[in-house]
């Protein structure tokens, strides 16, 4: 174990009955970054988050967070962590202020210190101006980040976040992204899960796939994106030609195409082949298949997400 990382585990496992939620968990993040941890539903992700911030107890395995061991020393881990779940835990019937000091006091932090603390996380998340409202008035965006601010009143060294911009609308989610890229760039180290992976390519400099509860793949978004290639995209005129174009480039790629039907739209990875656009449209004419667009890129994650669950499936 070393001091490098802020969090790091070897071998975690939990099981809940006859479910195995993690299997050998292995997670090296280092200090101050920000680490997506994704995967499909029941991949073991928020277990992860419950057992690292010591709220559960790893059957076996060893991990330490902000140089703390959870199992043996769980106190000091909650000491230098903070924690924001899936829905914002604050008091609807209290103001903004009232919350915030009211978790101050929680976490013993007193007097001018308290009051300080406060007025300047209000500030920081734009909250100022609605800090003597009853939170009930607030909108999800603001209610998240009135949770969000409560979990930093200890300036923790680790912030874990479990899905914090679900059901937030775009324009909230933005302000919790850029809420925790500030946090990153001050030295705090975030683990976060999110079900939107756009929110990870940009949030993330470290990407953890997990399934059935370990982490099946792991790099930064662009070491990601590169096991794939590129990804060719055609747009056929009507959605019955789909089939057909499926046909011709999933031999040309030496992968299975993906249909979009609303889009009218085939996709396929194109990794170490050589495959060039303009082969890719002589073959789908010659195949009959009408063509209205066509285009060569890199892939997006979420594109490499459905790939590797795929392959993971087969």
């Amino acid at each position: 174990m070393t001091t490098a990382y802020a969090v790091l585990s070897e071998g975690l496992t939990k099981r809940f009955g006859d479910v195995r939620a993690l299997n050998g968990l292995d997670l090296a993040v280092p200090e101050g970054t920000v680490c997506g941890l994704l995967g499909p539903n029941g991949a073991g992700k928020t277990t992860a988050i419950r057992v690292l911030a010591t709220l559960i107890a790893p059957d076996s395995g060893v991990a330490r967070v902000a140089g703390h061991d959870v199992a043996a020393d769980p106190a000091a881990v909650r000491r230098g962590i903070g924690v924001t779940g899936q829905y914002a835990s604050v008091d609807s019937d209290l103001s903004g202020r009232e919350n915030l000091r009211l978790f101050a006091r929680l976490r013993r932090i007193r007097g001018t210190a308290g009051r300080e603390r406060t007025d300047a996380l209000l500030e920081r998340f734009g909250l100022t101006d609605a800090a003597d409202r009853p939170a009930r008035t607030y909108s999800g965006g603001m209610r998240r980040r009135l949770d969000l601010a409560a979990s930093l009143l200890t300036r923790p060294a680790v912030l874990f976040l479990d899905e914090p911009t679900t059901g937030l609308d775009p324009d909230s989610r933005n302000q919790i992204r850029d809420a925790v890229r500030s946090l990153a760039d001050t030295g705090t180290t975030v683990l976060l899960t999110t079900q939107y992976l756009e929110e990870a390519d940009q949030l993330a400099d470290n990407i953890v796939l997990m399934d059935q509860g370990r982490a099946a793949l792991t790099g930064t978004p662009a070491e990601l994106k590169a096991r794939i290639g590129s990804y060719a995209e055609v747009i056929v005129a009507e959605a019955a030609a789909l089939p057909a174009a499926a046909v011709v480039l999933g031999p040309l790629a030496g992968s299975e195409p993906v249909l979009d039907h609303e889009r009218r739209a085939a996709g396929v990875a194109v990794t170490g082949t050589g495959l060039t656009l303009p082969r890719i449209v002589r073959e789908l004419d010659a195949a009959g298949v009408p063509v209205v667009d066509a285009t060569l890129r890199p892939p997006t994650l979420d594109e490499v997400f459905l790939r590797f669950t795929k392959e993971l499936a087969a």
